[in-house]
């Protein structure tokens, strides 16, 4: 929601409205800037908090800030270069993310939410600043840190991130520039050692029903895991165009003049680099724990690494320059270099297997350095009152990448309907692309692969309808995937060489009768192979509340709001890989998790309280895993505060 500045003109005594406050994203490959809300909205503050809510259905070790999956396939991110850093994606900084800002005067965002007793807190703090030197120039900075100790024991987890970003948006010159970085620590507990704890809690302890979380017995009690890294981005762009010049047709005077570009010369530098490390100092634990044991015992401290540096130079047509310019055409080249360094195979260059090990079933070298080159086009229509669309498609040419495709597309349309804006929408891609080299090749203490796998396919097609005088939203999408990659149940990566189908379906519903709101989310989705893509057919999410103002000043929200999925073979987390694998001992689903909340906002504040899993112990279920061996918190109070500064 945008932030309105009102300045006051004392000599005259009158009130001006200055532009409003704006943010917008900017996309890769080109830098294409779409318009973004700014984090001021008031209503369903508390769900921020909550960490089983960064999905409809999501999969996660439990805590605050830890790892996690969305288990919403349409939602599910496909597995990124370093497979490491993806569990904690919905955490971590990203340009996908981002917001630049233009604020006219300085600007800032201060949030912090707490939760729990003195042995489970769980703090998040955030900053975020954006101010203007002038209406082209504008910088600032966002801060993040997460510390969470966790309801269960050996669960604490911090996360410190923070940003500094720049743009400058003249008339010929444009640049966007933000660096990121982060530093995750996350300590391991494997695990409940018996899920009967949380399930039937009196056939564990003699009969007694009351459990203490902490006193809970855990599989690991000394190992840790870390991601760090940081990314650079910057986005330059010249445009080459004409002034158009605005008259005084009375006085035959130029009064103003506006630039019309008409092409624009883009380069886009990404340089990124990312480390994981897994340390676990009980030598048995780490043997007993782990199906393998390949090159040392006693404890396992390992660490890998990978960064890229990737540019690339582009032409660009823009988008309305004249009448007969109804879209924007790119095209690119796009060159990248990427290495990875990982645990050194000491045992592959002695040749001696030392008593205890498992041999290795594969060597795999330490460093490994891949040279990628792209050639793309974009074709785009942002503007337009009937039809917009957005095409795009990427080609690699050399290394490995070589024969790659990727073509996406997503047009859009308006209907006007009983007075109000009917928007269809369709969307869809075709991509055929290279396996990431850490699927094919890889080595640590206790995992260790070299496959030769094919290309994935996948195809996929869709289409949204959005009714706003209903309050309806429906999407429904479908699929095929061809040479499948995924982790299978002994913690590997496979392919599937069968096709696989997934039919995915969500219904949005928006019900209001005066002060009183519900909210609906219902998403059907099937696979047709649940052995390698298990998913819950069913998830549902649901959300009664009241919305008032007190003397004017104070808006309120209370409600109740909970999700609910159909129990399915979820994901197993492997702590050593900090990734997330199949597996077909262990269903979870079918329980219900409510909140009950109040949100508020008086001017420029918003603040809430909430009570989250309010129905544990009295209905919904005790088989709260979202994931196997990994509780999701109990019931807890929560209150968060955020103020918006405007100087």
């Amino acid at each position: 929601m945008a932030l309105f500045v009102i300045s006051v003109q004392a000599k005259k005594k009158e009130k001006v409205k200055v532009e409003p406050s704006y943010a917008w994203t900017m996309s890769d490959p080109l830098g294409l800037q779409y318009p973004a809300g700014i984090d001021t909205l008031y209503e369903n503050y508390h769900d921020n908090a909550i960490p089983s809510f960064r999905s409809r259905a999501y999969a996660t070790t439990g805590n605050y800030g830890s790892e996690g999956q969305d288990q919403i396939f349409f939602d599910r991110k496909p597995t990124s270069a370093f497979f490491h850093e993806d569990a904690l994606s919905t955490w971590l900084p990203s340009i996908a993310n981002h917001r630049f800002y233009n604020s006219r005067i300085p600007m800032t965002l201060l949030s912090h939410t707490t939760g729990g007793d003195k042995y489970s807190n769980q703090d998040r703090t955030t900053v975020e600043f954006s101010g203007n030197a002038n209406k082209r120039f504008a910088a600032g900075g966002w801060l993040d840190y997460i510390y969470s100790k966790g309801s269960y024991e050996n669960q604490a987890q911090k996360n410190f991130m923070w940003k500094g970003f720049a743009s400058y948006m003249g008339d010929r010159y444009e640049m966007q520039a933000v660096f990121m970085n982060y530093s995750h620590t996350n300590k391991e507990n494997g695990g409940i050692v018996d899920d009967r704890y949380i399930t039937d809690p009196a056939a564990v302890q003699g009969g007694e029903t009351k459990v203490n979380p902490k006193d809970i017995l855990i599989r690991l009690t000394a190992a840790q895991s870390g991601l760090d890294g940081h990314q650079l981005v910057m986005n330059h762009r010249y445009k080459v165009g004409y002034y158009k010049y605005q008259r005084d047709s009375v006085a035959d005077t130029i009064i103003g003049k506006t630039y019309i570009p008409v092409t624009s010369f883009i380069w886009n530098f990404d340089y990124k680099i990312s480390s994981h490390k897994f340390l676990n100092q009980s030598g048995t634990q780490d043997k007993d724990f782990f199906p393998n044991t390949y090159l040392g015992l006693g404890k396992t401290d390992e660490f890998n690494r990978y960064w890229h540096i990737r540019n690339t130079l582009g032409i660009s047509l823009l988008e309305g320059f004249n009448k007969y310019a109804k879209f924007g055409f790119a095209v690119y080249a796009q060159h990248e270099i990427r290495r990875y360094t990982q645990v050194a195979d000491s045992i592959s260059a002695t040749g001696t297997v030392h008593e205890g090990l498992d041999p290795l079933p594969c060597t795999v070298e330490s460093r490994k350095t891949e040279n990628l080159l792209y050639i793309g086009g974009q074709l785009t229509k942002q503007h337009g009152s009937i039809l917009t669309y957005d095409a795009t498609a990427k080609f690699g040419v050399v290394g490995p990448v070589a024969g790659d495709i990727d073509v996406a597309g997503d047009v859009a349309t308006r209907i006007h309907l009983f007075g109000d804006t009917v928007t269809i929408r369709g969307y869809g891609y075709f991509k055929n692309l290279e396996a990431p080299y850490l699927l094919k090749h890889f080595i640590s203490n206790h995992y260790a692969w070299s496959n030769d796998f094919k290309k994935e396919t996948r195809f996929r097609l869709g289409g949204e309808l959005n009714v706003p005088f209903t309050g309806t939203n429906v999407n429904v999408g479908y699929e095929t995937l061809k040479n499948y990659l995924f982790f299978g149940e002994n913690g590997t990566p496979e392919q599937c060489g069968s096709p696989v189908h997934v039919l995915s379906a969500t219904v949005k519903q928006h019900l209001n009768f005066g002060i009183l709101t519900w909210d609906n989310e219902l998403t059907y989705q099937t696979s047709s192979n649940e052995d390698v893509l298990p998913l819950p057919k069913f998830s549902i999410y649901s959300n009664l509340f009241i919305k008032f103002a007190v003397a004017k000043v104070l808006k309120v929200q209370l409600g109740v709001d909970g999700n609910y999925y159909t129990n399915y073979y979820a994901p197993a987390y492997n702590p050593a890989l900090m990734n997330f694998h199949n597996q077909h001992e262990v269903k979870c689903g079918n329980f219900a998790f409510l909140n009950v909340y109040a949100n508020f906002r008086m001017k420029q504040a918003r603040f809430y309280v909430s009570y989250t899993h309010a129905n544990k112990g009295l209905f919904g279920g005790n088989n709260y895993f979202a994931t196997p061996h990994y509780p999701l918190n109990p019931a807890r109070f929560q209150i968060g505060v955020s103020v918006n500064f405007v100087n």
